[in-house]
């Protein structure tokens, strides 16, 4: 939390590059200096810019955004990203985030197969803390769902609210897809994947404790896929969420991880940016909605 202002005031809310996908790494450097959002999370995935220190460095200066945070290369189609190790992968991002000057590293809990790598994840992850400002926020993941199969939309959704969970599922992730089940130091904590776990959002929250150190914002609906929905648009306790970092001092970074794939034009996509942007300076900074909704160059795109 900021040294000056009201609780939540000082609470920076960060635009993920994966959020204006198909789009590109430079259209979001692009997208939050223009609404307002106050850095980005660089998704270090496929696209040779999102690899490039000196690439990404360039659109620092050029739209005067700051990376606030590194997502490492674990997604399943960023295997080889930086190469096949992920150790070395991991290593690498919390060198990349010293570079840019990002306070975290955000990465996903080992994929099962990946077993050298799961038998030293937790072993690493400190040591790479011990000997760096940057923290290593581990995310929460969410289960491979067999109701996948019977549709994957608003019917998966309302399976998992009468089941009250997802019902039969496998986890690709070692040893658990709740981080909090092998315990870190810091924790990424993810709106979209709580959703589609099914998991008690709140409750996670309260074990991750004063470990919670990232906030991905979106919103979800209970589906057997990872929606990331603009918060506000799905069943999570978002406001509540905020509502608990706030009151707690949280004094790390919200990030906005939603989905625009859908958006038809770019001023479509922007609109859902803005809404997200919205709902965080109400709920974790305390604005009124109509000054939520206002930023000097908003009417650039």
């Amino acid at each position: 939390m900021g040294e000056h202002g009201p609780p939540g005031r000082g609470i920076k809310v960060g635009l993920s590059t994966a959020s204006v996908y198909p789009q590109n790494t430079e259209a979001a450097f692009r997208y939050a200096a223009e609404i307002g959002y106050d850095g980005v999370e660089l998704m270090v995935w496929a696209e040779p810019a999102s690899q490039s220190l000196a690439t990404v460095q360039s659109y620092v200066r050029k739209y005067d955004v700051p990376v606030l945070a590194v997502h490492a290369p674990c997604l399943l189609i960023s295997q080889r990203v930086w190469g096949s190790d992920p150790i070395a992968k991991l290593e690498r991002s919390v060198h990349t985030a010293e570079a840019l000057g990002a306070s975290s590293v955000v990465v996903h809990p080992p994929f099962r197969w990946q077993r050298r790598y799961a038998d030293g994840f937790a072993e690493q992850v400190a040591e790479l803390e011990e000997h760096s400002p940057v923290i290593v926020a581990v995310e929460n993941m969410f289960p491979m769902r067999a109701d996948t199969l019977f549709g994957r939309g608003a019917n998966s959704a309302k399976r998992l609210e009468r089941r009250g969970g997802p019902g039969w599922g496998l986890t690709a992730f070692s040893p658990s897809y709740d981080p909090t089940d092998t315990g870190f130091r810091h924790y990424t904590l993810d709106l979209s994947h709580t959703a589609t776990a099914g998991t008690d959002t709140l409750a996670l929250a309260t074990r991750m404790g004063s470990g919670l150190a990232h906030l991905h914002l979106a919103d979800g609906r209970g589906a057997a896929h990872d929606e990331h929905l603009v918060p506000g648009e799905g069943t999570q306790p978002c406001a509540e969420v905020c509502a608990m970092l706030v009151r707690s001092g949280f004094s790390g970074h919200a990030v906005a991880e939603i989905n625009t794939q859908n958006a038809r034009t770019t001023a479509e996509r922007a609109a859902m940016l803005r809404r997200t942007l919205a709902f965080a300076r109400v709920h974790l900074n305390g604005l009124a909605p109509a000054a939520a909704t206002t930023h000097p160059r908003a009417d650039l795109i």
